[in-house]
């Protein structure tokens, strides 16, 4: 007599969006028993982290420059897990050149953290001695948080703390418009201590930046799409959503989709921005999950991005900060890809202007003229040089904007409807609008549909860890404490489809799991 016994199939995880909260989630659940799903809207993977195709030349061209640094353990480990960890040049030191025009370069010394970059700071020229004191003041008073006040812009808290129009415009806004995308006086104070105390004074390592060396849409899009479809996620490109399923009893059942094609599954993952989220849930779906009421109290802040094609080399860095200026970062494609003019020599120049909001109201050529004006300033080389072409990317909505209080309004990744989960940088991950904070919420939406089957895995890479120096004069790393918190709130009171295994070592074992995170 034959067995008539079947075995079950797997959980179904469908995963809405292909930016890089949704790849990772679908990478940390791949191997695991599940079968999985990803449907992207649009027709490549990659999300804001993506290129396009100029139709004129055929050249590959990223929305704009996206780089990494050590601190960014999570997003590591996701790139050596889809095995494009290879395609990253660290960096040992980073290049800021003056108004006046002359260079200052940040660089690890011999002390250790927090004092790895005291000898640069003290060698920055566009710093008067007067002023690197005023700003080493700040550092200090910024380690702690007892006199911070609700609602206080970073750029208020600075004006509180002894710093000057003149320090604040050198230093502290060359740092962080680049790295939260948002002006000082829009920017929350928790977000700015974030960047200094655990990016670049808890680890002498956490500074250094990486940059891909191949175009986005070939790193996070082909080889990603590649390395999903060889692990059985089933990717589906150009394929909108229209609404998420729930029966009457509120049950998840799936996604509808804007052809009308229904999709069954066991868990639903929302990796889309927190503009769209609303709109692809049902009503009653939308009830049963209060977090996402304040989602609307949410702003975007913009980054524009400036390829220029040049018919000679302007640039002599592969990278440099320009202080002080309209244009923030510029990266030499040429020197750190090979990419050249159209085939023909020359140079390719990638131009960052992070927190545009000045630029919205302009049009292209506007932008392109104030653009060419500051390059001729900065190497007047420019000006005998042949633009052979040129394109202007804004992204209006490039991330969530870090205003004061933000925080109160970023939901958890596990929601209390069991198997609906959210995903993004925009969701509560410790961290600012970052790839970093991005790769965490799928992290953490993986580690929780594990946890429901009952296969709790840990999944969450630690910070790198604090120096002891650095944890004597910096206080106590309360990251990985508030991360752990964290977690716990994200987890269900009660098993979907297993019975949860709560782990007291778990965030030891993520740890030991994590332990290369800061390798290259």
């Amino acid at each position: 007599m034959l067995n008539s016994s079947r075995t079950p199939a797997p959980p179904h995880v469908v995963i809405v969006g292909g930016g890089l909260a949704g790849l990772a989630a679908a990478s940390a659940l791949a191997g695991h028993d599940v079968r999985i799903s990803l449907i992207e809207s649009r027709p490549r993977l990659g999300g804001r982290a993506s290129s396009f195709i100029d139709p004129a030349t055929g050249e590959s061209v990223d929305n704009c420059q996206h780089v990494s640094m050590t601190c960014c353990t999570n997003l590591a480990d996701f790139c050596r897990r889809v095995k494009i960890h290879e395609l990253f040049r660290r960096e040992e030191a980073i290049v800021f050149l003056s108004p006046e025009g002359r260079t200052s370069t940040l660089r690890a010394g011999f002390l250790p953290a927090p004092l790895h970059l005291a000898g640069s700071f003290l060698r920055a020229n566009y710093l008067r001695w007067s002023e690197k004191l005023r700003v080493a003041y700040g550092l200090a008073c910024l380690r702690s948080t007892r006199d911070d006040r609700p609602g206080e812009s970073f750029a208020d808290w600075l004006l509180r703390h002894g710093q000057t129009i003149r320090t604040i415009n050198l230093y502290w806004a060359t740092v962080l418009v680049s790295a939260l995308n948002e002006r000082l006086e829009q920017m929350d104070v928790g977000h700015a201590r974030k960047v200094f105390i655990d990016g670049f004074l808890r680890n002498r390592d956490g500074f250094r930046m990486e940059i891909p060396l191949v175009p986005l849409g070939e790193l996070y899009g082909t080889r990603l799409e590649n390395w999903l479809r060889d692990h059985d996620v089933a990717v589906r490109l150009t394929t909108g959503v229209r609404a998420v399923r729930m029966d009457p009893e509120g049950e998840i059942r799936g996604v509808t989709l804007r052809s009308g094609e229904t999709i069954d599954a066991d868990f639903v993952v929302m990796a889309v921005p927190f503009d769209r989220v609303r709109a692809l849930l049902p009503v009653d779906l939308l009830a049963k999950v209060p977090a996402l009421t304040s989602v609307d109290v949410l702003q975007a802040s913009p980054i524009t991005g400036v390829h220029l094609w040049f018919d000679r080399s302007i640039c002599p860095y592969d990278h440099v900060v320009t202080v002080g200026r309209l244009i923030q970062w510029v990266f030499n494609h040429t020197a750190i890809q090979g990419r050249s003019t159209m085939g023909q020599g020359g140079e390719y120049l990638q131009l960052v202007i992070s927190a545009s909001y000045d630029l919205l109201a302009l049009d292209k050529t506007a932008i392109l003229d104030a653009i060419m004006a500051e390059l001729a300033e900065i190497w007047p080389a420019t000006r005998e040089a042949t633009l052979v072409r040129s394109w202007v990317v804004t992204e209006h909505g490039a991330t969530f904007a870090v205003r004061p209080g933000v925080e109160a309004h970023r939901p958890s990744q596990r929601t209390p409807v069991d198997g609906f989960f959210l995903a993004g940088d925009w969701t509560d991950t410790g961290w600012p609008a970052t790839m970093e904070g991005a790769v965490r919420s799928g992290y953490r939406v993986a580690e929780g549909i594990l946890e429901d089957l009952g296969r709790p895995t840990p999944l969450v890479c630690p910070e790198l860890a604090t120096e002891p120096l650095a944890g004597w004069l910096l206080g106590a790393n309360n990251d990985q404490e508030q991360a752990g918190n964290s977690r716990t709130r994200n987890r269900s009171s009660s098993a979907r489809l297993g019975s949860p295994t709560h782990l007291s070592s778990r965030e030891h074992r993520a740890g030991e799991e994590c332990s290369t995170s800061n390798e290259g």
